[in-house]
């Protein structure tokens, strides 16, 4: 009786270790790019997470309640997404059309289960 019990133990024991869970991390990068609007001192902000652009979609960073995000300045941008976990690694301005354009690089580590595999 008691190797029976044993036994059942040990097969029940095993079912719960196939329930393995995929923790490991991969890291995501992002790049924000300020470019300063035409007769004014304010500057658009857009962020490129990588993804394909699309003609029909909307791909602008919104709020939790659906409204579009609006930024005052650099700064502003740059603390939400300190806010959001990403962290910065690198700025560099491009010069255009005696017009600078600044880039900012960001990386965020995430679970390898919630990225959307390609």
């Amino acid at each position: 009786m008691k190797k029976i019990l044993a036994f059942a133990f040990i097969i029940l024991k095993s079912f719960n270790s196939f329930a393995q869970t995929d923790s490991s991390t991969i890291e995501q990068y992002c790049q924000l790019i300020a470019t300063p609007r035409l007769l004014s001192n304010k500057v658009t902000i857009d962020i490129d997470f990588g993804e394909q652009k699309k003609f029909w979609v909307d791909t602008r960073i919104k709020d939790y309640d659906g409204t579009l995000k609006k930024f005052n300045t650099i700064i502003d941008a740059l603390n939400f997404m300190g806010k959001n976990g990403w962290i910065f690694i690198n700025a560099y301005p491009v010069e255009s059309d005696n017009t600078v354009i600044y880039h900012y690089a960001f990386k965020k580590q995430f679970l390898r289960k919630d990225i959307a595999q390609y």
